[in-house]
């Protein structure tokens, strides 16, 4: 039978997965407190994890505050399986071979691109100095006052 915290990590996670079956928490208890082992379809880990890891420290935050309530010190490991549902080697990702680009541009476009682009950089110069001559003259002023 699952725990509260088991089915408290495993209830927040099959609302944001793809495949849900997929989802499994398991539950270790040692001298630092509760460990719970997330393990999810591989399909799945970006999602669990998060845009730099935010959703997965939203977790830990939610766990830490169930804590609080339960007088206990809750842990998540994220464990990263493999397509054959096999845990990976822990810090060593597999590297994929880079994809050869196959459409060349023409010269005439490039040339043109490049056109633009000087353009625009002579655009950027010309804002960036009339802001650097505002923002020295609005220093000037603030220099002026007696503070």
């Amino acid at each position: 039978m699952a725990t509260i915290d088991q089915q408290f990590v495993e209830y927040i996670v099959k609302t944001l997965v793809n495949n849900p079956d997929g989802v499994e928490v398991d539950r270790k208890i040692d001298e630092k407190g509760v460990l719970l082992s997330l393990t999810v379809d591989p399909s799945d880990v970006g999602r669990v994890i998060g845009k730099r890891g935010v959703t997965a420290q939203a977790i830990r935050v939610l766990l830490r505050a169930l804590g609080t309530k339960q007088d206990a010190r809750y842990n998540l490991k994220i464990v990263n399986t493999d397509e054959d549902g096999a845990p990976s080697r822990e810090g060593k990702a597999e590297e994929k071979p880079a994809e050869k680009k196959t459409e060349v541009e023409k010269p005439e476009e490039v040339a043109a691109d490049d056109e633009e682009v000087e353009k625009e950089d002579e655009k950027s110069e010309g804002d960036s100095s009339e802001l650097a001559e505002k923002t020295r003259a609005e220093m000037a002023d603030l220099d002026d006052l007696d503070i």
